[in-house]
């Protein structure tokens, strides 16, 4: 039963793709490269579909199939067009699969690294000159060695 869920939803993933809120080509696109890198490495357990999409992809650039199309003309190319349909769904289903799977990785690797403790600032007053008041967020040009080594060229 699940293989046929996942097949039916390899198809409909083509109409799923202009609905609201689900990740754009491009994006699904650009995303292709770091799931065959993730699957490679055993992070992510896509390897039986990519394996799947790496053969559809052979078939209908294969040029074997030229023979069924000769010999049959419009039916030799119903398999193509039926394998392309299910290759642009699987991959369209695959990466929006790919893409929720990275976006759960990183919401966890969030969760587990430690939160840094902000240091604890303590304000200090103003720095007094007299006639003058700076902050302590403003350095004076003499507490930076870049600015004080100028020369004055406003005279």
């Amino acid at each position: 039963m699940g293989g046929y869920l996942r097949r039916r939803m390899a198809w409909t993933a083509l109409v799923r793709m202009f609905k609201p809120g689900t990740p754009s080509l491009a994006r699904r696109l650009a995303a292709v490269p770091r799931m065959i890198r993730a699957t490679i490495r055993k992070e992510y357990d896509g390897a039986g579909r990519l394996a799947l999409l790496a053969l559809s992809a052979v078939y209908i650039v294969s040029p074997i199939d030229l023979v069924p199309e000769m010999a049959f003309l419009v039916f030799g190319l119903i398999d193509d067009a039926a394998i392309a349909a299910y290759f642009a769904g699987a991959l369209l289903d695959e990466t929006e699969r790919f893409l929720a799977w990275e976006r759960e990785r990183d919401r966890a690797r969030d969760r587990e690294r430690p939160q840094r403790a902000e240091p604890d600032r303590k304000r200090r007053p103003p720095r007094v000159i007299p006639g003058v008041v700076v902050p302590p967020a403003q350095p004076d040009k003499a507490a930076r060695p870049d600015k004080a080594a100028r020369p004055d060229r406003s005279s």
